[in-house]
């Protein structure tokens, strides 16, 4: 009798917490919070080719508009919209296809428009799409440096645009340059690489190494920037062949991750700017957290993540970004402005404006369109 009530209470139990798990919107729904917010941006910068100005003045082809571009073209791949498509062309068309710096920078920040620039020409073969972008890696495969990306968001910016590249051109060069350079920086900036092997995240830059310390005692890993290479780490595990000799450490790279990631998520669903001091500006904060799960929905919807961990996580991640940060009118909100710490940009709350708003909805698009796909 007592085994049977046993049983009959974890039943209960069981049923409770099934009841009490969340669920994905509907498709409808999901496609409706991106069009919102998606519509907010295109409304308010008409002129996708008008500079950007906060305390200077800077093109709009910079690393923040880029990575919303990138956005854009996934949530193209779901909901066709010529408007879409034309958005980002005369995007490409304002700046004559060209990168800031021109085709000789080295940074990563001013190669990542190259993205969005490959992604139009595989629709519209036009060779002005791609030919200041193509002569810029050339020219970083031709010069073998390999310590370029000293800063981890660098990985984000620049190694899609290798892959890209190297996957149109059936060149294994570009793969090989990708992975020397994303080799040094995880191994050899620093005193020993930005990525630690025991917590499998990563340190911002050399400056965030050991015995650099958050207030809590631990070491600082930023969210939004082990956010930009796990993105980083979708984005080349999809295009990358698998025949690769580098491939199997990417995705062991992308699984160690998630893993750690998902074990430190807030219990509504959110990550902290600070990803192991909570208390280090702890609120809510959602490129992290868009980065993280656009990450676990892809890595599910291909089978590498084990869906009963990581689905409920996204989950609750996705429903807690809209429910928070979504506004009536499509802004959004707990966007952390541009920086490299949890302190930077700060305070991030509902209703704060970031010094740029287009990086951070080019997270939430990328998020969302993988969402969408998985359900």
């Amino acid at each position: 009798m007592r085994l049977y009530s046993v049983l009959l209470f974890c039943l209960f139990m069981t049923l409770a917490a099934d009841s009490n798990a969340q669920k994905l919107p509907s498709k409808k729904n999901i496609l409706k919070t991106l069009r919102l917010t998606n519509g907010y941006f295109m409304n308010k910068w008409p002129d996708p080719g008008k500079p950007i100005f906060t305390n200077i003045e800077r093109p709009s082809n910079i690393w923040t508009r880029a990575v919303y571009y990138e956005g854009l073209m996934a949530l193209h791949t779901i909901d066709k919209k010529k408007a879409y498509y034309d958005y980002a062309v005369l995007w490409g068309e304002k700046h004559n296809w060209r990168l800031r710096g021109g085709i000789s920078t080295e940074n990563a920040d001013n190669q990542c428009c190259g993205q969005t620039y490959i992604d139009l020409y595989l629709i519209d073969k036009k060779e002005e799409r791609i030919r200041d972008i193509k002569a810029c890696m050339d020219r970083v495969v031709a010069s073998e440096k390999i310590d370029a990306w000293s800063w981890i968001d660098a990985i984000q910016m620049a190694m899609p645009v290798f892959t890209k590249l190297g996957k149109l051109y059936n060149d294994s060069r570009y793969f090989e340059q990708m992975y020397d350079m994303y080799a040094y920086t995880k191994n050899k900036h620093g005193d020993n690489g930005l990525y630690n092997r025991e917590d499998h995240l990563w340190w911002r830059d050399k400056d965030f190494d050991p015995p650099y310390k958050e207030p809590n005692g631990e070491d600082c890993y930023w969210s939004r920037g082990n956010g930009w290479v796990l993105m980083a780490l979708v984005r080349v595990l999809e295009e990358l062949p698998k025949s690769d000799p580098h491939y199997a450490e990417y995705l062991q790279d992308f699984k160690d991750m998630s893993a750690a990631l998902v074990k430190i998520q807030r219990p509504d669903g959110l990550w902290t700017a600070s990803l192991h001091d909570p208390n280090h500006y702890g609120g809510k904060e959602i490129t992290g957290t868009a980065c993280f799960t656009y990450g676990f929905a892809w890595g599910v919807r291909n089978g590498l993540l084990d869906k009963k961990t990581y689905l409920p996580a996204l989950t609750k991640a996705w429903n807690a970004m809209v429910k928070d940060a979504v506004h009536k009118n499509g802004f959004l909100g707990y966007v952390q402005g541009t920086g490299k710490e949890p302190k930077d940009g700060q305070p991030v709350t509902y209703t704060s404006k970031p010094d740029f708003e287009d990086y951070g909805l080019g997270c939430f698009l990328l998020a969302g369109t993988e969402v969408y796909k998985l359900k």
